[in-house]
């Protein structure tokens, strides 16, 4: 195989949503504190019933819908997750067997807000060996379960969601050149001497706990714009292509202030970067492929349009990919 294309998308939220506005009525913060300095309007939380797992199944199914697919044809389930289910099995398998199509390939990934560049990477890469014919790649969190709802620093950062996509291997006889629809580039790395910047203080190997998000804003936000800027710069070089070619960033909605720097790091234009966190805050591994969704959703991102997805996450890790629509 010499690679897979996308075939549809989809993503899911849960029913409740909860404002700037509530949020100040509980901790010390504002609306105006909170947009000016990330962006950030509302996020959505899950309730009673909702979890990682329900979320990503929700969405999975609306990628197969938009594919034309049922859950038979998939081969690989890889959910993208820092907040599973349970320690073990993995989150993968409940989807699996929520879908109906239990045998294949399912497993989980954690590399938190980047774990759907790895996830879909790593998806890509299986296709290309024939382990599968097509893969849902989901990047699904529940966040709100492990923030410190006192700490107004983080708690107001994030939210939970889903988002789905569905991958078909292309065979030897498809020509992957860059006006070809499919994956044409990926890169990941990682960092673990970064660790302390953004972390979670807990686990079942040190302290038997789920623990609370911990991060040092400031630091992230500078390693941020340098690494995802690099990483975008390898890719773009490696698929042999300009910035300028470029129609669509599809970014992890972490910060609108990281969005604008990368994007004027690149010297890209703002009006090409699609921008989701003011409705959906940071939901970490779900962010990129919730944001495809609704780019695709509304018409913005057609058929032959040429997307860069790109994240960081703790670890610290980050990636890019860059495909064509």
């Amino acid at each position: 195989m010499t690679g897979s294309r996308l075939l549809g998308t989809g993503s899911a939220l849960p029913e409740r949503i909860v404002t700037n506005d509530e949020l100040a009525a509980q901790i010390d913060t504002s609306d105006e504190w909170i947009v000016e300095r990330t962006g950030i309007r509302q996020r959505h939380i899950a309730g009673d019933g909702e979890t990682t797992a329900t979320l990503a199944t929700d969405a999975a199914r609306k990628a197969l819908d938009d594919a034309g697919l049922t859950p038979a044809d998939i081969g690989l389930i890889v959910v993208a997750t820092a907040t599973p289910d349970n320690t073990f099995p993995a989150t993968a398998t409940k989807v699996q067997n929520a879908l109906g199509c239990n045998g294949g390939i399912a497993f989980d990934v954690a590399a938190v807000c980047s774990g759907f560049l790895y996830a879909i990477a790593t998806a890509d890469s299986l296709l290309k060996t024939g382990m599968a014919t097509r893969a849902l790649v989901i990047g699904a969190e529940t966040f709100s379960r492990i923030l410190d709802w006192e700490d107004r620093t983080t708690c107001v950062l994030f939210g939970d969601g889903a988002g789905a996509v569905v991958l078909e291997a292309q065979g030897e006889g498809t020509q992957q050149a860059s006006d070809a629809p499919g994956i044409l580039a990926s890169r990941l790395h990682a960092d673990g001497a970064q660790h302390d910047l953004l972390y979670v203080d807990g686990g079942p190997s040190s302290t038997q706990t789920v623990g609370h998000l911990r991060m040092k804003g400031r630091e992230v936000f500078r390693h941020a714009v340098v690494n995802l800027s690099d990483v975008l710069h390898e890719v773009i070089e490696d698929a042999g292509i300009s910035a300028g070619d470029i129609d669509w960033i599809v970014p992890h909605q972490a910060n609108k202030r990281i969005l604008d720097a990368t994007a004027k790091k690149l010297g890209i234009a703002p009006e090409k970067v699609v921008v989701t966190v003011d409705r959906h805050a940071n939901t970490s591994a779900a962010s990129v492929p919730l944001a495809l969704d609704v780019a695709r959703r509304d018409g913005r991102i057609k058929p032959g349009d040429l997307v860069m997805l790109e994240a960081m996450g703790g670890g610290f890790t980050w990636g890019a990919s860059l495909l064509r629509v």
